[in-house]
């Protein structure tokens, strides 16, 4: 393989790497105390609700309309993506808390949203290396573009798992793990190239569709537990928050 071959190969790996190492954020509050972090937590749910939301209805369902056309395909791959992350919310609870005690079972959601924004990292691997792959300055933009992008959704995560249960270092090592499959995409479509794009296609409105249900049956539901006036408005602040993030992110690609 030549120097110009190995280029993309190159600086597509190191981009990904770049973005596996963004999910150690929560390094920034793991330190706080436990009354700070549990306040700051409740605020972190809301923010990654509106992140959710913003990124399947701002981001990914128009990155899918612009493969084509936004018709029945598109939006049964995005009931599949509700479907199937029922389905598995449903089997977390079978199988993995049906014997354990209350409290003692990390609740099903964060498992949802780790496969979600495992997936969700998968294709953002997939991006950025079918980038580089048709030009460096496209690659550069693009890996700014999913960097400024996941910030606000790793603390976010961060903040789900941690209400779910999690210790803060189990935490940071399994929001680690899913941000380390975007060097796994990377390597697929490095490999397998021209291929990418309708894997792709597919896959898309599939994320769409799980970061729905997760933000809507899941996160949403938690934070109508709270009642307090001052607490809910500064959780509906989160929401907005998430949700014009996002949208702020569409000056950047």
């Amino acid at each position: 393989m030549s120097l110009d071959a190995s280029q993309p190969w190159i600086l597509a790996l190191a981009s990904v790497f770049l973005i596996s190492i963004i999910s150690l954020i929560g390094l920034a509050v793991i330190s706080m105390r436990e009354e700070r972090l549990r306040r700051a937590v409740l605020i972190l749910v809301s923010f990654s609700a509106g992140a959710l939301l913003g990124d399947a209805f701002i981001h990914l369902l128009p990155e899918a309309a612009g493969e084509g056309s936004f018709g029945l395909g598109m939006s049964a791959g995005v009931l599949l993506g509700i479907i199937v992350f029922f389905v598995l919310e449903k089997f977390v609870h079978w199988h993995h808390c049906g014997a354990a005690e209350v409290g003692e079972c990390p609740k099903a959601f964060a498992t949802t949203n780790l496969v979600g924004d495992g997936l969700h990292n998968f294709i953002d691997g997939m991006i950025i290396a079918g980038s580089y792959l048709i030009s460096v300055p496209l690659g550069i933009a693009t890996t700014l573009a999913v960097v400024f992008h996941e910030i606000p959704q790793e603390i976010g995560d961060f903040g789900v798992l941690v209400h779910a249960g999690y210790t803060r270092r189990k935490a940071l090592q399994f929001n680690f793990l899913s941000a380390s499959l975007a060097i796994v995409g990377a390597l697929a479509v490095l490999l397998i190239g021209g291929q990418v794009p309708e894997l792709v296609t597919y896959l898309i409105p599939f994320t769409a569709g799980g970061f729905i249900y997760i933000a809507a049956s899941d996160l949403i539901p938690e934070l109508q537990k709270e009642t307090q006036p001052g607490r809910s408005a500064i959780q509906l602040a989160g929401l907005v928050l998430g949700l014009l993030v996002m949208a702020g992110l569409v000056l950047l690609e």
